[in-house]
């Protein structure tokens, strides 16, 4: 494509996908290509993570040519890695870029030519006023039975300390307060440089080059307790923690291929609770796994009622093609999934709820960051509760020790 055209970009999916978005349209900006709402080329980063992100990239399309018919699309990342001839047949699209060489983009629309693809690139976001996303791993070496990401994304790779630090400095000079650092399974960041998430922590902490840090998703067993206790003294490292735990019952843990039982799960949980009382712990689950009874189930139900977490991500099983799972027997009946996911989400309310007021009447450092239609400003405390109060300009993008009252809680799920 010789000719500077206007561009769209739309994100679906995970934070990964969203730093990765943000990055290749900074980069398209600088070699000459503008967004426009009228777009020549339209750029779509997929999500294949269940049927419904697959069917919501496939819907984007056809809504998208229909808008802009005579515009050229590019269909990116997981979806176009594990299906890229199915992508290639919707109308209007015109490529497809998988995972690892979605990065190559820019250069196929500045040069027309696809080069060899980096073993791990970096991205991060630019596009919000107070947090960025900050790619440091990518790829996945875990083969759970029901999950199709270890082969969108690939082998677990992941940049080296030097890089993320400079990445975040970069970032910090933006006048950004916040980093999430984020990947596939960032627990496993540094393992191919002979390093590790805890060593990259500490340095962060030593450099105190940024207000806050945060951590995506981690698997239980590849946080650590010297992982906790930094975080627990440190002014930096953020008391939120994000942990998948898609079952609970040690039965499904099983036969989904998960690498920790129930009991490390909660051991994990209650050393995070004993160092810092107030930390935020979201957990994920995934309901109506093959095999997954009314009794196991309820070892479920039961197993995260009596945990000390702050509130769930629940996710609806749905087959992924070219997995285990996909084949197994005792396939769960879509209304049965609908009830256990809807009680899920009953208890995730719930548990939120405890969170949420057991935070009243104490001071926590709130980043206030955006105003809504009611003339508010919204923020998280440290610990990840989000908050409003009356909107002054002089609050956005500042940390502000800030008495928690009743009125200011807002309790919908901004990951949602």
């Amino acid at each position: 494509m010789k000719k500077k055209s206007g561009f769209s970009i739309h994100t679906l999916g995970c934070k990964l996908n969203f730093s990765e978005s943000s990055y290749i349209s900074s980069q398209l900006i600088q070699s000459g290509f503008y967004l426009s709402d009228d777009p020549d080329l339209i750029i779509i980063n997929s999500c294949a993570v269940t049927a419904a992100a697959v069917k919501k990239t496939r819907n984007l399309t056809s809504k998208l040519h229909h808008q802009h018919p005579e515009a050229q699309i590019f269909i990116i990342g997981c979806y176009s890695e594990l299906e890229p001839q199915t992508a290639l047949q919707w109308k209007g699209v015109v490529q497809t870029f998988g995972t690892k060489d979605k990065i190559n983009l820019i250069k196929y629309l500045k040069q027309s030519t696809i080069p060899e693809a980096p073993y791990f690139y970096s991205t991060y976001s630019l596009t919000d006023r107070t947090r960025s996303f900050l790619k440091i791993q990518d790829g996945c070496d875990y083969h759970c039975s029901y999950c199709t990401v270890a082969r969108a994304r690939g082998e677990s790779r992941s940049d080296s300390i030097e890089n993320v630090i400079q990445n975040i400095q970069t970032i910090a000079n933006q006048g950004i307060k916040e980093v999430n650092l984020t990947g596939v399974n960032v627990g496993d960041f540094g393992r191919n440089h002979g390093t590790s998430l805890y060593n990259l922590l500490l340095k962060i902490e030593e450099l105190q080059l940024i207000d806050r840090v945060r951590i995506s998703s981690i698997e239980p067993n590849l946080l650590s307790k010297e992982i906790v206790d930094l975080i627990a003294q440190s002014q930096h490292l953020m008391p939120h923690f994000h942990l998948p735990l898609q079952s609970g019952s040690d039965t499904i843990l099983s036969e989904m291929k998960r690498r920790y039982n129930t009991k490390m799960f909660a051991d994990k949980v209650h050393y995070i609770k004993e160092k810092m009382p107030d930390s935020c712990i979201a957990v994920d689950v995934i309901t109506g796994f093959p095999g997954e009874t009314d009794l196991l189930f309820n070892e479920t139900l039961n197993f995260i009622e009596q945990l000390p977490i702050s509130y769930l991500h629940v996710f609806t099983y749905s087959q992924r093609p070219g997995t285990p799972a996909a084949i197994a027997p005792h396939q769960v009946e879509a209304t049965v999934k609908k009830e256990r996911t809807k009680q899920l989400l009953d208890l995730s309310k719930k548990k939120k709820k405890q969170f949420y007021q057991s935070q009243l009447n104490k001071t926590r450092p709130v980043l206030f960051e955006e105003i809504n239609h009611n003339n508010t400003t919204l923020g998280f405390t440290d610990n990840y509760v989000r908050v409003k109060t009356a909107y002054s300009d002089d609050k956005v993008n500042q940390i502000i020790e800030t008495l928690i009252t009743k009125d200011m809680l807002v309790y919908d799920d901004p990951d949602s």
